[in-house]
């Protein structure tokens, strides 16, 4: 029984999935609050049903979070059984990118045998952009495990001629598509076009199919959509981020359109920015929007500043951070993305998180598909197809679109890794068998990468030394060097040079991989490189910075000083003085207290499990409670408690604070506060500004003196 198990297991695919466990899972019991504005969510979703069902972001059901609710309802329910930790909403996660590790494993041997099975399953592992996000309880990890089980059961439906597995593959895509709206179509040209051509059947039961197939997609994508949006408004919680109030205006445009227009329409959700790159979810001073706000400015994802060791330098200067602090003066956009183009995922802002081995992956494509004739197809070109048609058009979309953050390019991940293990053993076959230009393509394909990699990793010699660039490069030249002399001399050792070529590719990968366990991580914009734990956050979304190693002294301890605390509370904490009071004046109110912020709210909900109203949603401009709607609430005594930040509201919300403060009494600081003889306000809002108290009774209707 023993012998049999060893004889069917792949003891080299364990320790990849060993590898990836690690890389994905380690020390993430050490960030508290991973993404505040996600772990908020799961917090308030674990109160009620309503909120559970809408992925409510606050303890009332005012206000959902900005995404649809279906990975926050697999988080909530691993936070049912182990408790509310920031490693609790990441495990599902953590887990999602190991099952895409072994996804792509079982996707690629039938086709093109286990040797390439197991590179394409490395390469996905070591993608330093998948296993940042995978720590984090961001939802594009998971996304990228449901494409591939779709995926799994495209392939399966195809090579069974089952057509409820090919249907199955779509619904599980309809699912995707509630987990992160239109990013999971962007796999849909590649799902028809690989049925296409590779279902053994007549173009009219293709059409029937396919037809069937995409009624059950839209069916699925849109069910939660539509049972939401047909509920009456009074009777849900606001969509949060959107303009109408609707999660269909919600999928198709800020989650939609806007994303490639770049057009935020002033609600930055996830760390929108407006038509002109300002950080519209910050209270912006006016005048403010030709450079980054104060200390919550994002500098570019990028190599570190000659002059200072650091990420851009000093954050709030607007010629460095349009330039991203990278040699040369590279431009690019508010979120590190870079510059617009064909190249653009080549740039430095880019190449570090998903492109190491995009040379390879383009150039062994070539190879994959040489004779390819349409009507003799084989099952490799088709597989080979599907994975560029799910490459390209989300490649394009990444060069020219407007809005993205660098975690986004996780989509990118299995179509490289794929072609890189499919690919590699293609080449190999043509450099040992051929003697013509084919012969060629693999040490011209070990070469151009290796010089890639080399160009990525150069500028942070500085930081993590110049020995690991250079033993890339170095390594890279001498084994194309010896792959260019063994073409003409037999040699029983090619197999095992070529394959250990392919390994050194991997080399800059995994040690980009290993730094947010070493260098700690961005849990609200994760991204990987030497860097991440100087990336300032944007100050829109919650930052968490988890801060394991300090390989980075010096200027990188100033700045860690401005990013805000571990676990993304941007320095807010509970003062106990406060929560104290707020208990000992609750006279049987449902909510402790209301606030514009969720960032204000979090800690009580996470930590205290306090019922916290928020009324603005992430940005604090959802309109979520006109006036009249929080008078009820006050006289309904609901709440009679409101902790708002100094400079009022915005947006939406903005008459509802400007009434607040008219309305309500202020409550002395020193009575709330326990901080407030000192500099720093442990309440302050890390939007900007302090914060204040007032109270409103049922009895008045407002201002009160009791």
């Amino acid at each position: 029984m023993i012998n049999k198990l060893r004889s069917r297991l792949d003891v080299t695919l364990v320790f990849i999935v060993i590898l990836s466990a690690f890389l994905n899972a380690f020390n993430i019991w050490k960030d508290e609050y991973v993404n505040t504005y996600y772990t908020m969510t799961v917090g308030s979703m674990m109160e009620s049903f309503h909120n559970f069902f809408f992925a409510s972001l606050d303890s009332a059901g005012s206000v959902t979070v900005d995404k649809p609710p279906v990975t926050f309802w697999i988080q909530t329910l691993s936070a049912e059984i182990f408790g509310l930790h920031g490693w609790s909403v990441i495990l599902p996660q953590a887990l999602a990118g190991v099952g895409s590790v072994l996804l792509l494993y079982f996707l690629i041997k039938p086709s093109f045998g286990t040797t390439a099975a197991r590179l394409s399953a490395l390469a996905m592992a070591t993608t330093p952009i998948a296993v940042a996000v995978s720590r984090t309880n961001n939802i594009d990890s998971m996304l990228v495990f449901t494409l591939l089980l779709a995926t799994y059961f495209l392939f399966k439906g195809v090579k069974n001629n089952s057509t409820w597995s090919l249907i199955g593959a779509f619904a599980i895509i309809g699912i995707g598509f509630n987990m992160k709206m239109l990013q999971a179509y962007m796999v849909l040209p590649a799902f028809y076009l690989f049925y296409l051509l590779a279902a053994k059947t007549n173009w009219k039961k293709k059409a029937k199919v396919l037809a069937s197939a995409t009624a059950v997609l839209l069916a699925i994508s849109l069910s939660w959509a539509v049972i939401v949006d047909s509920i009456p408004e009074d009777e849900r919680p606001y969509i949060g981020s959107s303009d109408t109030n609707s999660v269909l205006e919600l999928a198709f445009g800020y989650n939609g359109l806007s994303r490639l227009t770049g057009d935020q329409n002033g609600t930055p959700g996830d760390g929108g920015t407006s038509g002109n790159n300002t950080p519209t979810g910050l209270n912006a001073p006016e005048g403010a929007s030709d450079q980054v706000i104060g200390n919550n400015g994002r500098t570019q994802q990028g190599p570190p500043s000659n002059q200072n060791g650091n990420q851009g330098g000093a954050v709030g200067d607007a010629a460095q951070a349009t330039q991203g602090g990278q040699p040369g003066g590279s431009q690019g956009n508010m979120f590190g993305t870079g510059e617009e183009g064909p190249l653009r995922l080549f740039q430095s802002e880019l190449s570090g998180q998903a492109s190491w081995l995009l040379p390879f992956a383009i150039l062994s494509s070539i190879g994959l598909l040489i004779g390819f004739r349409f009507r003799e197809t084989t099952m490799k070109q088709i597989e080979t197809i599907f994975w560029l048609a799910w490459l390209i058009p989300i490649g394009i979309f990444f060069s020219i679109a407007g809005f993205f953050h660098q975690y986004y390019l996780i989509m990118l991940a299995p179509p490289i890794a794929a072609l890189f293990g499919t690919g590699g053993i293609q080449l190999f076959e043509y450099y040992r068998n051929e003697s013509n230009w084919k012969s060629w393509l693999l040490p011209i394909s070990i070469g151009l990468t290796s010089l890639f990699q080399w160009v990525i990793m150069k500028p942070y010699d500085e930081v993590i030394g110049v020995g690991w660039s250079l033993s890339v490069l170095i390594l890279g030249v001498l084994f194309t060097l010896l792959l260019t002399i063994l073409k003409y001399r037999k040699s029983s050792h090619t197999s095992a040079i070529s394959i250990t070529m392919l390994l050194i590719l991997l080399i800059g990968p995994l040690y980009w991989a290993t730094t947010p366990i070493v260098y700690g991580g961005n849990s609200a914009l994760p991204e990987a490189g030497p860097n991440t734990e100087q990336s300032v956050g944007d100050g829109v979304a919650a930052q968490s910075h988890i801060q394991l190693d300090e390989p980075l002294q010096d200027s990188a301890q100033d700045n860690r000083s401005q990013m805000g605390s571990p676990g993304g509370m941007e320095d807010i904490e509970i003062d106990e003085k406060t929560l104290t009071y707020l208990r000992s004046e609750n006279t049987s109110e449902t909510y402790l207290f209301a606030t514009t912020s969720y960032q204000v709210a979090a800690p009580y909900i996470i930590d205290e499990e306090e019922e916290v109203i928020t009324t603005g949603g992430f940005s604090g401009t959802d309109p979520v409670y006109s006036v009249e709607e929080m008078k009820e609430l006050i006289s309904n005594g609901e709440v009679s408690f409101f902790l708002l930040s100094d400079q009022g509201g915005r947006g939406g919300s903005s008459e509802l604070a400007e009434w607040i403060t008219t309305n309500g009494e202020e409550i002395p600081e020193e009575e709330w506060n326990s901080t407030v003889s000192n500099d720093e306000n442990t309440n302050s809002d890390p939007r900007g500004g302090s914060t204040k108290l007032y109270k409103l009774t049922a009895s008045e209707g407002g201002n009160t003196n009791e």
